[in-house]
């Protein structure tokens, strides 16, 4: 099996690859520009709203949340799989990983799509309909509006990421059927399943502050 074409500004494949590796690092980084307002706007909430915020997330449902939770880990798991068989030479292997890898983040999307729409039907969307059942004063109200304003947020960019993740997952799983040159090198797994791990460790930490912290209390 041939190498993939050395691009002309390079002067090894070594140096080519952590050119990429190094590109993909500072892209996901640029990512935290999205998620760290979001966080920072949480933690403001959670300080000067405490009630109101442990309230809010009582009303997100723990139970399917955490079944997202194993979904994507094991996901995380396929896709490191994936990456080991493509260093492997394994392409067909790979392939099938990352196609499971893809199937397994739309398994996550249906849930929190159902999820969504749960709480919309409970009028927990934030807006003029905005109307929990267990809120006792206008304070409260709109700490909680403010919770579940953070929480689309958030869970919605998420969602987004997580639907270019598949997108990528599914086009190598067509593009890895070609061996190289035509066909993409083994280090466009390793970008690819980067991408998806740090989607993978933004919901690790969104989980936690929106399903489970201040639930126990007021």
């Amino acid at each position: 099996m041939s190498a993939p074409a050395l691009e002309p500004q390079f002067g090894s494949r070594a140096q080519q690859d952590f050119a990429r590796s190094f590109g993909m690092w500072v892209f996901l980084s640029s990512e935290l520009l999205f998620f760290g307002p979001l966080l920072f706007g949480y933690l403001v909430l959670r300080l000067h709203e405490p009630l109101a915020t442990g309230m809010a997330s009582r009303h997100t449902d723990m139970l399917l949340g955490t079944v997202n939770t194993a979904v994507l880990l094991t996901s995380s798991l396929c896709m490191a799989l994936a990456g080991h068989a493509a260093q492997g030479g394994e392409r067909r292997r790979a392939a099938r990983l990352l196609a499971l890898t893809a199937l397994l983040g739309a398994v996550f999307l249906a849930i929190k799509g159902h999820e969504w729409r749960q709480e919309f039907v409970e009028h927990l969307f934030p807006g003029a309909g905005f109307r929990p059942a267990d809120a006792t004063d206008a304070r409260t109200v709109h700490g909680m509006e403010l919770f579940f304003l953070l929480y689309f947020a958030a869970t919605g960019l998420h969602a987004l990421h997580l639907c270019i993740g598949i997108g990528a997952c599914l086009w190598l799983v067509l593009a890895l059927r070609q061996a190289p040159p035509r066909g993409p090198g083994n280090e466009s797994v390793e970008l690819a399943g980067l991408y998806w791990h740090f989607v993978d460790v933004v919901w690790i930490v969104l989980y936690p502050l929106l399903y489970l912290a201040a639930r126990s209390g007021g």
